[in-house]
């Protein structure tokens, strides 16, 4: 670090991906001193160039699955690191199970090292393709552990039930969120989640691909919205850890999110289905009681305006 080199380090893992970055912006807004510990398999220094100036800032390119040395005091770590999009994590499935459960095991070390509270960004995916809708933080979930998507599903299960375990045993403070399908400026064009698939397609005037009949349903979260309550998350009392759902219980169709991808783009781009690729949930949608009540939290962006953002960003690639 610069001159905050004798300050406590808030640690982001995936902080160069499209959700840490974000949340290493708010952190760093709040007088945070970070230090962002990305291996770019999936992120991008595009997305964190425009910190490179900041004396709080420092980026460190790393894999967690290898051990990973501080010197200095660590105040929190936030564990984001793992490819998030289908697309990626399939791509090399035994990288995502070592990443979720080899990384969180490296982090909770270190947490545990520096006496300072960790919060892991689990998934919905941990519910599989659900029997229960909306999904409550006490259903289990319906995965199939040897299906295409399982490095993933499974990988933030096995994550998850680690958390609990350190916690339990060795008093590691912790926080675990389950997020929700997140939408927002900096998601990769090619990562192939519905909403850049969308508006990529539909700004190159390219048909968009339904997969199935499109009557599939997924609840969208504004990032801003997602960053807030993950720090809400963090800071609220120690006894709460979780695992809670964040994200935005507002329920769209594929077909109804294609339309208003059109719509908002001005496109005149077709509908084209193809199958519906194995084990992809059919409903998705969170209940967030629990983000309600104990972390006093709401998402506030409505679709069509967080839509109207990330189509702005789209534009300017």
């Amino acid at each position: 670090m610069t001159s905050a080199a004798n300050d406590a380090v808030t640690i982001v893992t995936g902080g160069a991906g499209f959700l840490g970055s974000h949340l290493i912006d708010s952190l760093l807004a709040d007088g945070h001193v970070v230090l962002c510990v990305d291996s770019l398999q999936t992120g991008s220094l595009a997305n964190i160039q425009h910190l490179a100036a900041n004396p709080k800032f420092e980026f460190l390119e790393h894999d967690i699955c290898q051990p990973l040395q501080i010197d200095q005091r660590v105040a929190a770590i936030y564990n984001l690191a793992c490819p998030a999009s289908p697309v990626h994590y399939q791509h090399s499935p035994v990288k995502t199970v070592q990443t979720c459960v080899l990384g969180m095991l490296t982090m909770l070390e270190l947490a545990k090292q520096h006496n300072c509270p960790i919060l892991q960004a689990s998934t919905s995916e941990v519910y599989g393709d659900p029997d229960v809708h909306p999904q409550t933080e006490d259903y289990r979930g319906s995965v199939n552990p040897t299906g295409i998507r399982a490095c993933y599903d499974e990988g933030k299960r096995c994550a998850e039930t680690l958390c609990f375990d350190y916690h339990r045993q060795f008093g590691v403070a912790i926080k675990v969120v389950r997020i929700f399908n997140t939408y927002g400026p900096r998601m990769r064009p090619d990562d192939g989640r519905v909403v850049s698939n969308f508006i990529v397609q539909a700004l190159k005037g390219e048909p968009l691909t339904v997969y199935g009949d499109g009557m599939q349903s997924r609840s969208f979260c504004y990032v801003d919205d997602l960053v807030s309550v993950i720090r809400k998350a963090m800071d609220s009392d120690p006894k709460f850890t979780g695992p809670v759902n964040i994200g935005n219980p507002n329920e769209f169709t594929m077909l109804e999110l294609a339309n208003q991808v059109r719509e908002l783009t001005e496109s005149t781009s077709e509908l084209v289905h193809h199958p519906l690729p194995k084990d992809d949930p059919k409903q998705r949608c969170p209940d967030i009681t629990l983000a309600k009540e104990t972390l006093g939290w709401t998402p506030k962006v409505e679709l069509a305006q967080g839509l109207r953002h990330t189509v702005e960003y789209f534009r300017q690639l």
